[in-house]
């Protein structure tokens, strides 16, 4: 039927992509939001406060609107990051269509769903109302940039137009430019190489069979650089930035997460001995470390306590010599059997209940072969079955009279275990957000191949929209992630406390991790169920990212915690 009058919403939409004046749009929109998030926390506050002070009852009696609270600040500052991002492209003429069109959707997806419900998970969605929300308070939500970007910012067209764009670079090192300076990208280009030789053609095999990760592997990322990335140049590493463990365990993740996770226990270890260290610890441990002479794992978790560390019972008892002696369990203990040394945190003082009884101990062992995986003395272990997150194997792992030097208790000081570990949480966190980025990454690097190659009712499954619009917003939330990842990265080298910014890093990192995973799942149909099939292991390692170094619950309780002190 001809038009007799101006194109009507739908018309609009398919013959216009990209908004005009977009960074003014997205620039204007944040004030709002920071209106917005500044009332719901008041809000929050006043229901889980007892006079002037947050009562911890109260937070837990609330939860539903502590957590919403700390998703809607995750939104918000990401899309603050989103606009630096845009900003900062603009300002070096590389702010080109992809990265428009990207800009967009991601507000115009992520406004929406501050407006009408955050996706927590795939059961809980957040709604303003759970926050106390309502009349006078929603009205920075009707800021003209805000209903702008919700009405016309992520639209079927322009999802479309960016998968069109998406295939035109099909084999380029991301979509999208990550806004990073060029000595990272180099890095990048590096371990993205590294990856596609040397991880992707093997690391499905390695899963279905369940096999640890080759030493040849984990002696080539050794000579790269891998466990020494950050430990100072004085100890033997590189010491280059947070930023560019991001880029690494981002682009090793990418290739297989179980390769990019090989780092995370050196980077644990070198944190608490750089924090926590005695001089003598710091030049015994760190040079071997950054060398890959010997790996570390981490024993902290305990059957019974699970996130609630402060209630470990594993017992340190100092004998005569000043050495000690470890009785109790562990469990999750990631890499256990080939690993040199594990940072363990047991209790040295009987009559404390809390985490101020906790010591963090570097503590010796063998490392086992197949036949033999603990051979220490006083040490004993089983493997824990999983489902992804193969590579290195999990393990309960048990102590009775484990022997400890005692020049091996961490800073030599009884006690400071637990606040030791607290101090290597933004780092471990910032680099599992990277890995979670790696991740979604690599599910849609597998799904889109996927869906350019198969071919249904006579082309291909990426010309149909709904399979083009998972593919876009994969892409989108990726970038979001990523920014906001890098932007945590940024606080932690420059010095600036950042544990609220890579608690919402892993906080949201691990959700588009799983999103991706699933989605590139649905985009497979059948194929994607079966084993065969590379997107089924995706799936089963993007699961575990919403659990360890912290559950998306506590991820949330801690920031929550943050945003109302």
């Amino acid at each position: 039927m001809p038009h007799d009058g101006p194109l009507n919403g739908q018309d609009m939409e398919m013959t216009a992509t990209l908004l005009p004046d977009l960074l003014i749009l997205t620039k204007d929109a944040l004030a709002p939001l920071d209106q917005l998030l500044d009332c719901a926390t008041t809000r929050v506050r006043a229901l889980v406060s007892e006079g002037d002070k947050v009562s911890a009852s109260l937070v837990e009696q609330n939860q539903y609107a502590a957590h919403g609270l700390a998703w809607l600040a995750t939104y918000v500052y990401s899309l603050r990051q989103m606009h630096r991002w845009a900003e900062a492209l603009a300002g070096e003429g590389k702010f080109g269509e992809m990265e428009q069109l990207i800009q967009q959707i991601a507000f115009g997806e992520y406004l929406s769903q501050i407006k009408g419900g955050i996706q927590m998970n795939q059961g809980e969605i957040l709604r303003l109302q759970d926050l106390g929300l309502a009349g006078a308070d929603l009205l920075p939500l009707d800021a003209p940039a805000i209903a702008t970007l919700t009405a016309a910012g992520n639209t079927q067209a322009a999802r479309v137009q960016l998968v069109a764009l998406m295939e035109q670079q099909a084999g380029s090192t991301m979509f999208g430019a990550s806004g990073l300076e060029d000595e990272l990208e180099m890095i990048r280009d590096q371990f993205r190489r590294y990856a596609q030789e040397k991880v992707e053609p093997f690391a499905h095999d390695w899963h279905l069979k369940d096999e640890l990760i080759p030493l040849e592997v984990i002696e080539e990322l050794a000579e790269m650089g891998v466990f020494g990335l950050t430990i100072p140049e004085e100890f033997g590493g590189f010491g280059l930035s947070k930023a560019s463990m991001c880029v690494v365990s981002e682009e090793l993740s990418r290739g297989y997460i179980g390769v990019g996770s090989l780092g995370t226990r050196s980077e644990i270890a070198a944190e608490l001995i750089l924090a926590g260290g005695t001089e003598a610890q710091k030049a015994q441990w760190l040079p071997k470390i950054a060398s890959a002479e010997i790996l570390p794992t981490a024993v902290f978790t305990e059957p019974n306590t699970g996130s609630d560390l402060g209630s470990l019972r594993t017992r340190a008892v100092k004998d005569e010599s000043g050495d000690y002696k470890i009785t109790g369990n562990k469990t999750w203990i990631t890499h256990a059997a080939r690993t040199h040394v594990m940072t363990l945190l047991a209790r040295t003082d009987p009559e404390s209940s809390d985490h101020r009884g906790l010591s963090m101990f570097l503590a010796e062992k063998t490392p086992g072969t197949e036949e033999n995986p603990f051979p220490t003395a006083g040490m004993t272990g089983g493997e824990i079955e999983v489902l992804g997150y193969r590579g290195m194997k999990e393990y309960e792992l048990g102590f009775d009279g484990f022997h400890v030097k005692g020049e091996n208790l961490l800073g030599g000081e009884e006690g400071k275990g637990f606040k030791q570990l607290m101090e290597t949480f933004e780092s471990a966190r910032i680099q599992t957000a990277a890995r979670a980025i790696g991740v979604a990454q690599c599910a849609l690097d597998i799904a889109m191949q996927y869906a350019q190659d198969r071919k249904q009712f006579g082309k291909a499954l990426i010309a149909f929209p709904r399979v083009s619009s998972k593919l876009a917003m994969m892409a989108v939330e990726v970038m979001v992630a990523r920014q906001l990842t890098y932007f945590s990265a940024w606080e932690k080298d420059h010095g600036h406390r950042c544990d609220l910014e890579a608690g919402m890093a892993k906080l949201l990192g691990a959700r588009v991790a799983w999103a991706a995973a699933d989605n590139g799942l649905q985009i497979h149909g059948g194929n994607g169920f079966a084993l065969e099939y590379k997107i089924s292991r995706v799936l089963c390692d993007a699961r575990i990212l919403n659990i360890f170094e912290g559950a998306a619950e506590i991820q949330a309780q801690v920031i929550a915690r943050r945003l109302l002190a």
